[in-house]
């Protein structure tokens, strides 16, 4: 029986994980570099960058 709340609780981890990512990206301005990289190839695409 203890083995089974020992997995209930498993799917905590990848979530604080990818949370925890998450906001690390956020405080090193990871999403403006993304969207400045979409847009350039975005640009590049369509033949005026």
């Amino acid at each position: 029986m203890n083995k089974n709340k020992k997995y209930q609780r498993l799917w905590l981890l990848p979530l604080i994980v990818s949370l925890v990512l998450f906001l690390i990206g956020i405080n090193v301005n990871e999403p403006q570099r993304v969207l400045e990289q979409s847009w350039n190839i975005c640009l590049s695409c369509i033949g005026i960058g």
